[in-house]
């Protein structure tokens, strides 16, 4: 795969590449030289928030459905 890079130094990754490696907008990635190579790497954040965030297992689902589903229905204290 090949790609040009623009005259502010901005090259597009192949969508294979981006789907293949999880690279979605507004990730932010690294760039290293190794070997006289251009390498780049996802930017791993160690964030509890980051790390599941966009995992909600079915569509749709909301925090509290979430919830519920891994704990069991919410227990109320009886009315007085």
């Amino acid at each position: 795969m090949q790609a040009t890079v623009g005259e502010r130094g901005q090259v597009t990754i192949p969508k294979q590449l981006r789907d293949r490696m999880g690279i979605r907008p507004g990730q932010r990635v690294e760039f290293a030289e190794e070997g006289g190579r251009i390498v780049m790497r996802k930017h791993e954040i160690d964030d509890a928030v980051a790390r599941v965030y966009g995992t909600l297992p079915v569509p749709g689902w909301d925090t509290d459905a979430m919830m519920e589903a891994m704990r069991g229905p919410t227990e109320l204290p009886p009315e007085r």
